[in-house]
């Protein structure tokens, strides 16, 4: 495990290094010195595909808002997120570890849905502890109502949203939590009460108006994106006096492909399941630009951090005719091979763009190497607290504000899913599949990982192979890679866990 983490104290100037030592960086920028603590903003869309915005090369679908924040900021193209699926993804976004030792590694086993414990340190709880106000809106993903892991025990002061992934398909709820409270919506009728209502296919008028299916008036019904956005934005006034944090882990364009309106796309020449898609995103891009707006509105503009970024690799989208996909037809898969759900580079190769005014220097496009498990320390770097000894990230606070000469980089990325494993090194990509053979691959030469090169470089298939032994830590939920069943079932014994220590609740809403 690479624990080298640089913590720079942005309110000195100076860098203060986890060893104690202290000494002024070369070259400081004078935007590393800040008088008041900044506004945290981290905004996550679930499922959005690489290419789905302006600022990577989307040419039918609008993002203008967005794509103002890579404008006016840095725009990555080596970002990655925490894992090729939504909980574990969230997992180590909030606890700065790789799945090789965060604690949700998948979004469930065996139907079972893992809670972080009451020994799980968050980014929420650091930011808390340092005096943060601390908001966060959407899907949750890390415990259930009846789990420990709820939001307001890990660090947040406020929360509405889902807490169910399976909850969160469905995008005209029966009720969203408000805390720990159900805040129930009867103007959505019988639309959650079967999968075929809220999955199906509703009919949208000839004003691009959606009528979801089991729902009798439209026009009051509740769409859970727009509920718990008009909450974060009540957050955001509420708070504008002290330094808060704001996490926002959208659900569009995840789940059912639903939009109350095709608004823009209404009369494209477009077949509708396309329109749809457009919409969904379209809609994450109209509420993100409300956010800025208020931003500037109450005079806190220059003084926040906003993030944007997406949960894992792209997804196919609904089908139009032929089966074409809205993927396909977009063109917003990753540069690499890979996608949601997988274990080659592009199931974990997101978008990702930063702004922070007047410290992040305007139009910036960064192939800095970085995954979700380098956000806690950037943050602890940014308040100037020192950040967990035991984290797998790395501040990229240096790389945000042009100092790169004084970044430090991550020797490798580490990945596993469903019992298989990944490293990113430099250049190199290793995949290890069930059946335990490493594959190797270069990805500047072979984007598409379909050369294997193992066999022409032992020395990095070697080196490789060493990560995956030594970043993997046993988990009491999921299986290692290569344990067999027998194995594993083993294990659990041993640890004295059994089936009602692991109960199916993954419809537990």
């Amino acid at each position: 495990m690479n624990k080298t983490i640089v913590a720079a104290n942005i309110f000195s100037g100076c860098l203060l290094f986890s060893w104690g030592t202290t000494g002024c960086a070369p070259n400081q920028k004078e935007t590393m010195n800040v008088k008041e603590r900044p506004n945290i903003i981290f905004i996550m869309a679930d499922d959005m595909g690489y290419g789905d915005l302006g600022c990577y090369g989307q040419t039918k679908i609008k993002t203008p808002n967005i794509d103002r924040i890579a404008k006016e900021g840095i725009r990555f193209t080596n970002a990655y997120a925490g894992s090729a699926v939504c909980a574990p993804s969230r997992s180590a976004l909030m606890q700065g570890l790789h799945t090789g030792r965060a604690r949700v590694r998948g979004n469930m086993f065996n139907g079972y849905r893992e809670t972080l414990r009451e020994d799980d340190y968050t980014v929420a709880m650091m930011l808390q502890e340092a005096g943060y106000k601390t908001g966060m809106f959407g899907k949750w993903g890390l415990g259930l109502h009846d789990q420990y892991g709820i939001p307001r025990r890990k660090g947040f002061d406020e929360f509405f949203g889902y807490l169910n992934q399976r909850h969160a398909h469905n995008h005209y709820p029966e009720f969203l939590y408000h805390n720990e409270t159900r805040v129930y919506f009867p103007e959505n009728g019988i639309h959650h009460t079967s999968r075929d209502l809220y999955y199906g296919n509703p009919p949208y008028d000839e004003n691009g108006i959606c009528h979801p299916l089991g729902i009798d008036d439209p026009s009051k019904a509740k769409y859970a994106f727009d509920v718990y956005c008009e909450k974060s934005l009540e957050f955001v006034r509420s708070n504008k006096d002290n330094p808060f944090f704001l996490y926002l882990p959208y659900t569009p364009p995840h789940g059912a492909f639903v939009a109350p309106e095709l608004g823009i796309y209404t009369h494209e020449d477009w077949p509708l399941p396309y329109k749809v898609w457009a919409a969904m995103i379209t809609r994450i891009d109209t509420e993100v630009g409300k956010l800025l707006e208020l931003l500037d509105e109450l005079g806190i503009d220059d003084n926040t951090l906003v993030f944007f970024t997406s949960d894992n690799g792209s997804i196919n989208g609904p089908s139009g005719p032929g089966g074409i996909t809205a993927g396909k037809f977009f063109n917003n898969s990753s540069p690499t091979r890979g996608m949601k759900g997988g274990i080659y580079d592009g199931s974990f190769r997101v978008p990702s763009v930063v702004r922070w005014p007047k410290h992040i220097e305007a139009g910036q496009v960064s192939d800095h190497i970085w995954a979700f498990w380098d956000f806690l320390p950037t943050v602890a770097n940014i308040i100037g607290k020192p950040a967990p000894g035991d984290i797998d990230g790395i501040s990229i606070l240096p790389t945000l504000l042009g100092n790169n000469e004084t970044q430090l980089n991550h020797d490798f990325l580490y990945w596993e899913i469903k019992e298989e494993q990944a490293v990113r090194m430099g250049d190199w990509y290793g995949v290890k599949k069930r059946e335990g053979k490493l594959e190797v691959y270069n990805l500047i030469e072979n984007p598409a990982q379909d050369r294997d090169v193992s066999g022409f470089h032992p020395d990095i298939a070697e080196k490789i192979e060493r990560i995956m032994q030594e970043e993997h830590v046993p988990s009491d939920v999921w299986p290692s890679p290569e344990e067999s069943d027998d194995e594993f079932k083993l294990r659990m014994a041993r640890l004295g866990i059994t089936y009602k220590d692991r109960p199916d609740n993954s419809g537990n809403f």
